[in-house]
């Protein structure tokens, strides 16, 4: 059963917006420049030059956002409070959505399913954090513990990432 909702200043829905919208980034780092970057080193008639990739990424962050955007108005819709419930909420809007995306590509490009798979991965890991972030957020969890808690996991990931691309197990530069 879902909580009541409480009623938001618009200041502090910025700020829960602007946090999950930072966890997705971190989340979207580690997974496309560490574990899923070797499948942005294979050649591809698909992706564009490493260069090209890199210099468009504004694009892929204006696409998260309005994403984020997305699962914050439909969890304030359906009057979903607490981490839990934006986790499991943000995990299926993000299969959903990724899904979509994946079939449509599937569909009509030569993606590989590999890289397919990985991006629906990443938009359901994405969407869940961002989704558990908001969640803690409407509940009334104070924006600085909230805060501190995704700049900590912002940090951490951009760390694990670096170390895996010093170490050889993600190409540098790998991110789209």
């Amino acid at each position: 059963m879902n909580q009541e909702v409480p009623e938001l200043s618009r200041r502090r829905l910025l700020l829960i917006g602007l946090l999950s919208w930072l966890s997705m980034l971190g989340v979207d780092f580690f997974l496309h420049g560490g574990l899923l970057a070797k499948l942005y080193a294979e050649p591809s008639p698909f992706l564009l030059p490493p260069s090209d990739a890199f210099r468009r990424i504004p694009l892929g962050y204006v696409a998260a956002l309005l994403l984020c955007v997305l699962l914050l108005w439909l969890m304030r819709r359906l009057a979903l409070v607490g981490s839990r419930q934006g986790l499991a909420f943000g995990l299926r809007l993000g299969a959903l959505t990724g899904g979509t995306a994946v079939l449509g590509l599937l569909s009509i490009s030569t993606a590989g399913l590999s890289l397919l798979v990985g991006w629906l991965i990443a938009q359901t890991l994405e969407m869940g954090v961002a989704g558990m972030v908001a969640g803690g957020g409407f509940a009334g969890q104070r924006l600085l513990t909230l805060f501190l808690r995704v700049v900590s996991l912002l940090l951490f990931l951009v760390a694990v990432t670096i170390a895996m691309q010093s170490v050889g197990l993600a190409p540098a530069g790998g991110s789209p």
